[in-house]
């Protein structure tokens, strides 16, 4: 009898609480509403529930449908607060310190997501942490997670008061905005970040937008037909092959005592270039444990002396042994790693160097540049880029499930449909890097995307800036030798074509061996200059100059621009134009002297007779363009032809 009590019990207290009224997980205290536009309000309840809701003097009510879905508007607000939020029905719910001002979403990959602290630890951000006194911008971090099918809710989150104490988690770049936002226009700022470093675009787009698009059409079909325990079947299975086909045999979670030792033997290990992540050199989607060796020779006369160990950069975490003999180890992968090696440690002869890497996710191994990997000892630099022996140690379970970039519509599923119903006045977007090998079809991906957030939102064509791709990699990527980064960023300004749009250009503050730059101030403020011109109407220059036309005279091309605020701007000492490139029809660019005459470009080479084509900044390394206007803002990267790039024949396909 006791047992059935308790059981009923139980079933009572369950329908109790299943009955009780809900609020999505982005309300919660501190957060903050949109002004100046109806206020959404919604939740969860029993079927047919009466609704309550107060706020600032507002009183609304309404019923849950036979869903237990419930929604209602308030009236706008001024800024202001803090106002108090009660919903009531069975049970009643307050939501304390709410502020009314201005609410951005804040979406992309990990350039978006980096915080000013932790892994990201961007220009000066100890002085920027301490320096963080500002109550009124609040910052709510989506959890990161992945869903097949639409979610009501999030998974979790809470909206944190700008602080020293809390700061150093916001997102870096959202976090510049904001302040920038908040000293010009003094109202309360609210982010909701909802990013996820490595993501493309088209996990952050509908399956119903695929449908409607001519061009992605069949990325809707082949969602039809794919699923996702197969997929991640396969992941493992290829996984497994890719391993073996490398290193003959595969024993998971072997043995490693020994591995880090100068007399083992590794003879039969096979050979990776270093630095280069492992996802390019036969282990594609490996997360997992990696070890690698490398034996160098030490001279007589060097042989004891202390010495710097120099290894570019790990992704994510590692171990490091010399002669058997632990000399460093680092969480992260955006740290260089540099090991001071003690005196006494290096013998004459053969040394070795074992390094143990664990890769959490996206890209793995050893990378960044090879003069950055190096022995040094007094003035003396012995190169470790090269061959090394490797052999992969671990691959837990989790490394082969399935990720965000795996299937479509994963996080616009899981982190931004939950949110459609919230008032926002816009949204800032930093991505693109994942995306870059399918520049062209990011001319519709890209768009597509915006669209279909607006869509949802059911706010109108709101505001959407977003970053252009700064610079990294090689200058070889060029006109010469083809650059998917200098496509994606032509896709992105073609993007501009959409109302509401604006684009921040970032190629002169990047950093072409970090593909996460550090210096996020300049892109917030650069993101604020677009919204305070375009959204809240104030003057000024706000951008840098762009292509507007060009004319031939003779051997030479005239190039106007548009947004020259008070002046054209060459950023060198002596004058010299640089990142122009001039063809003749031939197609074949070659690099271009250039005049500045007012607010014109003349571009010239003596190789090219007949010139027909210029570009500027087209390249993976961006950075040496010099091009200004006089309120210091770059010039953006253009081409003047539509010839065919590198990436036009690659297509988006589910689990690649």
């Amino acid at each position: 009898m006791k047992k059935m009590i308790a059981f009923l019990s139980g079933i009572f207290f369950i329908a109790s609480v299943l009955a009780n009224i809900t609020l999505p997980k982005i309300f919660g205290n501190n957060m903050v509403l949109q002004r100046n536009k109806p206020i959404s309000i919604w939740g969860f309840a029993k079927a047919g529930e009466k609704v309550t809701v107060q706020f600032n003097g507002q009183i609304k009510n309404t019923t849950a449908g036979k869903d237990g879905k419930w929604q209602l508007m308030l009236s706008p607000e001024k800024e202001g607060g803090p106002f108090q939020l009660s919903v009531k029905g069975k049970n009643q719910l307050t939501i304390q310190n709410i502020l009314v001002g201005e609410v951005w979403i804040c979406s992309g990959q990990s350039n978006m997501e980096m915080p000013i602290e932790g892994w990201g630890k961007i220009n000066n951000f100890q002085q920027e942490i301490n320096t963080a006194d500002y109550p009124q911008i609040r910052h709510f971090k989506v959890p990161n997670t992945i869903s097949t099918t639409l979610k009501d809710d999030i998974t979790g989150g809470d909206w944190q008061i700008c602080s020293a104490a809390t700061a150093g988690n916001f997102s870096a770049a959202a976090y510049f905005f904001a302040r920038e936002l908040y000293n010009r226009l003094k109202v309360p700022i609210g982010l909701i970040n909802t990013s996820w470093g490595g993501t493309m675009s088209e996990t952050w787009t509908s399956k119903q937008a695929f449908e409607q698009s001519p061009e992605l059409k069949y990325i809707a079909e082949a969602m039809k037909n794919s699923d996702i325990d197969r997929l991640q079947k396969e992941r493992s299975e290829t996984t497994l092959k890719n391993i073996q086909k490398l290193q003959g045999s595969f024993e998971n979670n072997a043995p490693t005592t020994n591995w880090k030792n100068s007399d083992f033997d590794d003879s039969k290990w096979p050979l990776m270039k270093l630095p280069n992540e492992w996802e390019s050199q036969g282990l594609p989607d490996l997360d997992g444990t990696v070890w690698f060796r490398k034996t160098i020779f030490i001279s007589d006369a060097d042989a004891g002396k202390a010495a710097t160990l120099n290894l570019a950069m790990i992704d994510d975490n590692e171990e490091t042994y010399l002669n058997g003999l632990k000399v460093g180890s680092t969480v992260g992968y955006t740290t260089p790693r540099k090991y001071s090696i003690a005196a006494g440690i290096l013998k004459a002869g053969k040394n070795t160097i074992a390094i143990k890497v664990d890769d959490t996710g996206g890209g793995g191994g050893i990378y960044g540049d090879a003069a950055n990997m190096n022995l040094t000892i007094e003035n003396k630099k012995q190169s470790l880029a090269g061959d090394w022996a490797f052999r992969v140690a671990a691959v837990p379970p989790s490394s082969t499930s399935i990720g965000p970039n795996d299937y479509p519509s994963l996080l616009f599923n899981a982190m931004l449909y939950p949110l459609i119903q919230y008032s926002i006045k816009g949204a800032i977007w930093y991505q693109g890097e994942t995306n870059a090998s399918r520049a062209f079809q990011y001319r519709t991906a890209f768009p597509l995307m915006i669209s279909d957030w607006r869509q949802h939102f059911k706010q109108g064509d709101f505001p959407f800036l977003f970053v252009q791709l700064s610079t990294f990699g090689s200058a070889d990527a060029n006109s010469k030798n083809g650059s998917d980064w200098a496509e994606l960023r032509e896709a992105q300004a073609t993007t501009l074509s959409l109302p509401n749009t604006g684009m921040a250009v970032t190629t002169d503050i990047g950093n072409p061996a970090d593909i996460h730059p550090k210096n996020k101030q300049d892109v917030g403020k650069r993101l604020a200059n677009i919204a305070l011109h375009d959204v809240y109407e104030k003057a000024g220059e706000y951008i840098g100059p762009a292509y507007q036309s060009m004319e031939t005279k003779a051997n030479k091309l005239v190039l106007t621009f548009t947004h020259t605020g008070n002046g054209l701007l060459v950023k060198d000492k002596y004058g010299y134009i640089k990142g122009f490139e001039i063809a003749a029809a031939d197609k074949q660019f070659h690099y271009a002297k250039a005049m500045l005459e007012g607010n014109k470009i003349t571009v010239y080479s003596d190789e090219v007779v007949e010139p027909v084509a210029v570009r500027y900044n087209w390249a993976n390394d961006a950075s040496e363009g010099n091009l200004f206007n006089k309120e210091l803002f770059p010039a953006a990267p253009f081409r003047t032809d539509d010839w065919g790039g590198i990436t036009m024949k690659n297509k988006y396909a589910i689990g690649k």
